[in-house]
């Protein structure tokens, strides 16, 4: 089940249903790094998806997986394959201690573990795939919302990534140490609540000082929450520009009175590296 974390561990399940109504105070402030306070206490930009100042994106990046700046971590590493909408499937990798957690964080519908072994084993065949078979690492999220409401069926979304499974196992060029993981489709339709979903009609592109998010949640998929105001507007909120903010409650029939973009106007932001 999705939730949102706050400040002092609570959290708050996000369940279809629900309704739910915040309102942001003050200024949008820089969140650190690696569980330290910004010593700039510098505010960041509204339309950020990451809550850090320059100096705190650089600290962070320095001890990140996805910058390549710790290659000698010992962990298990899994390689992944998620599909996202028909012709959108990409490659990455994620720490085999946090199971599927990524997959969730970047709202992937259906995905398939491809191999597991040390970080820079995980790290070439990951590149194997993007060099062989044109399969990327990112995907704009913008481009998984466009999709995310018109899904074909289960068998058909377990087939296209069952075949480039199968073509990658056919690669030459795996990294010795890699275990090679037979195929298993993995489907989160269900857990994110994406069965007839309505198509959203503007998306939010900052959270501003009093303005207001409040609606019934339709459907929660990695970090977006697809939600229905009270007036009846389709609305996406990308929780990862929550971050950094001072909220406080606001009554669901409240609606959406920050800034907000056309749903099917393209762009976004891609998503983070982080594993």
């Amino acid at each position: 089940m999705a939730v949102l974390r706050w400040d002092g561990g609570r959290v708050s399940p996000l369940t279809a249903g629900k309704t739910l109504g915040f309102r942001a105070e003050g200024v949008r402030s820089c969140v650190g790094a690696r569980g330290n306070a910004c010593p700039l206490r510098a505010v960041v930009p509204g339309r950020a998806t990451q809550a850090r100042c320059p100096e705190c994106a650089r600290l962070d990046r320095a001890h990140s997986v996805a910058a390549d700046t710790i290659a000698d971590d010992p962990r298990t590493y899994r390689v992944y394959l998620a599909w996202f909408g028909p012709g959108m499937v990409k490659v990455g990798i994620t720490a085999e201690e946090r199971e599927s957690a990524r997959l969730l964080e970047q709202g992937a519908v259906v995905f398939s573990w491809l191999g597991r072994g040390p970080l820079m084993a995980a790290r070439r065949t990951e590149e194997l795939l993007r060099s062989a078979l044109g399969v990327p690492d990112r995907i704009p999220y913008a481009h998984k919302r466009a999709v995310r409401c018109e899904l074909p069926g289960p068998a058909e979304r377990a087939a296209e990534i069952e075949d480039l499974h199968r073509r990658a196992l056919g690669l030459t060029g795996w990294a010795e140490s890699l275990e090679r993981l037979e195929f298993l489709a993995v489907d989160h339709a269900e857990v994110f609540g994406l069965g007839r979903l309505p198509a959203p009609g503007a998306v939010v592109r900052e959270l501003t000082d009093g303005g207001a998010v409040a609606g019934t949640l339709l459907a929660a998929a990695g970090p977006d929450l697809h939600l229905r105001t009270a007036e009846g507007e389709l609305v996406v909120l990308d929780t990862r520009l929550m971050t950094g903010w001072s909220l406080i409650g606001a009554d669901p029939a409240a609606g959406v009175s920050v800034p907000t973009a056309d749903a099917n106007a393209g762009g976004g932001a891609v998503q983070d590296g982080l594993f």
